[in-house]
């Protein structure tokens, strides 16, 4: 049997009259709109202290960066023929106390609508979400995705507002399987991945095969065009410095190989619950052209996520190849779980011409790191490797360390900063390094959070529902899921602050930051430190000054994602060339991705080069 919800109305006959115009007339309604909810629905009327929660990511408290999966998904559906709206609703939210989502929601007419939870910081925002658009449109149907999707699968098909939610992290064509089944026959069953409801009942399909990583690309040309033709500016950015930093990626990985204990998308958590063999390759032409897509686009620094060594000696070289072979003048970031070769190291340097990296040794303690289990290395070897960086081209180097692992003490955690401070002596400005808490959750479906007791952790929250009650606290302290057997959530906390201003001071002192930055940080973390005192006393809070001082209390985010005018970060040719390309696509009537060259693409390679690339594409050997 099919879902028994009543069909949507017809997704090109009802526009409403807001809608802009283009070169062909009024802009159709989206056959799909994706949409990024805010981690707390309601956090313009809550006063809730979020901390350093967000201090080392682009986005805010708010959470406002909606996960890349957005892109990849819309360019699948358009190359398959459909339209794909991102609202980057959290954001909108963030920019005016008087936007009203309900009125914007209450114009779209898709015949779906998505949501992501990725991460679980979303708990609450993203079934409040839900729940509004179910009350605005209840003949339309709401898919949720996303690594904590998956995981809360079973729970979430269980709230009235929620029709289908796809499970995996592929979820390409099973999203276009379950739109083409929404306009067609409705047949629900065969959705790959899908859990859904028949008569009121839950039922959990079999997952599909996998598909390759290749398929999942950006379409730049698209995205532009639909800033353009919407004159909208704001609701699909990533995230609300985007314009002023357009921190970039390409995702080279889906899936990890590696093993930390806390994290949701690591080698045990994913052979747990996530459908599908990884990791998951992306092609080194497929990297290279996407690095060439981005840098087309802007100049800012371009990262590489994932450590390209975890497919292999032979991949991480091929990557380095392809990328030589088509070279850009973007900084190429690459990210690194341990330390590497000093003959890898200047593999990099010989291929690319700016490149910068980071390494997260966690914790400066072995034992420590090795509990976490991302990698096992001594520290000789870690500075051995910064060495050979720092000698040769590096142009940055940054290196990150957590608060709330296996094992950590209060006295520990500034043991840290004492070995950040020998590195800050012993090599020149271009290496700096960051300490945050672990924050605000271990990630369900990890070892450390499924088998709590054994790693040393005490759980406060187990559920969606009792995360999404976390969410709704008034400060960091309580929001977290967590604590350790060497470590209360009141520990982990002083350890944050103590520690984060000894480190802010010696960034100060060894030239890592300025003398203004490090007096703003320190002032932020001051009133930080005033504000949780007139917690722990159930005072009063002042709302502006809580959300003034629940960002960047620990570190200045200029640190990490320098800021600059729109003309230094953005190529107007390259956005020029990708609105006329789109232009001719559409008179045509073909899409973007057919009137892009073939360097666009990564097609000018070599017939035997498409071949081995083909082969690197393929999941992992567990």
């Amino acid at each position: 049997m099919s879902f028994v919800a009543p069909s949507p109305p017809p997704v090109t006959t009802v526009v409403p009259a807001s809608a802009s115009r283009t070169h062909l007339g009024v802009v159709p309604q989206p056959d799909v709109v994706l949409i990024h909810p805010p981690s707390v629905f309601d956090f313009r009327e809550r006063t809730i202290f979020y901390g350093p929660i967000s201090d080392v990511i682009p986005s805010s408290p708010v959470f406002e960066m909606y996960p890349v999966g957005f892109l990849t998904l819309a360019a699948y559906l358009r190359r398959h023929g459909y339209r794909v709206r991102i609202i980057n609703l959290a954001l909108l939210m963030m920019r005016s106390r008087r936007f009203r989502p309900e009125r914007l929601l209450r114009k779209l007419r898709p015949v779906l609508f998505g949501i992501d939870l990725h991460w679980l910081p979303h708990a609450h925002g993203g079934p409040a979400v839900a729940a509004l658009l179910k009350k605005l449109h209840p003949g339309i149907p709401i898919v949720f995705g996303g690594i904590s999707a998956t995981y809360f699968h079973e729970e979430l098909i269980r709230d009235d507002a929620v029709d289908f939610v796809l499970r995996g992290s592929v979820t390409e064509p099973g999203l276009l399987a379950l739109v083409r089944e929404l306009k067609s026959a409705r047949q629900f069953a065969r959705v790959p991945g899908l859990t859904w409801k028949e008569n009121g009942l839950p039922r959990v399909n079999a997952e599909g095969t996998a598909a390759s990583l290749d398929d999942c690309t950006y379409d730049l040309g698209a995205m532009v065009a639909g800033v353009t033709s919407h004159l909208d500016f704001w609701s699909s950015v990533p995230f609300h410095t985007w314009w002023g930093h357009p921190i970039t990626a390409v995702f080279t990985v889906r899936g990890c190989a590696r093993g930390c204990v806390t994290c949701g998308a690591s080698h045990a958590a994913f052979q747990r619950f996530m459908p599908g063999q990884y990791p998951l390759l992306r092609s080194p032409a497929s990297v290279a052209a996407q690095v060439r897509q981005l840098a087309e686009l802007t100049r800012a620094p371009i990262f590489l996520v994932g450590d390209l060594r975890d497919g292999g000696e032979a991949y991480a070289r091929d990557v380095l190849d392809a990328l030589a072979a088509a070279p850009v003048n973007n900084r190429i970031v690459f990210e690194f779980f341990d330390p590497p070769s000093r003959e890898y190291i200047t593999r990099i340097d010989a291929s690319i011409r700016h490149w910068g990296a980071e390494l997260s040794p966690e914790s400066h303690d072995e034992e420590v790191r090795a509990r976490l289990g991302k990698a096992h290395f001594a520290n000789v070897r870690m500075e051995e490797a910064i060495e050979a960086m720092l000698a040769l081209r590096c142009e940055n180097l940054d290196l990150f360390f957590m608060i709330g692992l296996p094992g950590q003490t209060y006295g520990n955690v500034l043991e840290t900063v004492g070995y950040i401070e020998r590195l800050f002596i012993r090599f020149d400005r271009r290496l700096s390094a960051f300490i945050t808490p672990m924050g605000p959750f271990i990630d369900p479906g990890s070892n450390g959070f499924e088998s709590a007791e054994r790693h040393g952790y005490i759980m406060h929250a187990r559920t969606l529902a009792e995360h999404r009650a976390l969410l709704e606290q008034r400060d960091w302290e309580s929001i977290l899921n967590y604590e350790t057997r060497w470590m209360t959530r009141a520990e982990i906390v002083d350890a944050t602050y103590d520690a984060a201003e000894r480190l802010n001071e010696l960034k100060r002192r060894h030239g890592r930051i300025s003398d203004d930055c490090a007096a703003a940080v320190s002032k932020r973390m001051g009133t930080a430190r005033a504000i949780r005192r007139k917690l722990l006393a159930n005072g009063e809070l002042d709302s502006a000054e809580v959300r003034a001082f629940s960002e960047g209390t620990i570190n200045d985010k200029s640190e990490l994602f320098a800021p600059g005018a729109f003309l230094r970060n953005f190529r107007i040719r390259g956005i020029v060339k990708l609105l006329v390309r789109e232009v001719f696509g559409r008179v045509t009537g073909l899409r973007g991705y057919e009137v892009s060259t073939f360097e666009d693409r990564g097609e000018s390679l070599s017939t035997s080069e498409r071949t081995r690339s083909r082969k690197t594409a393929r999941p992992l050997a567990h």
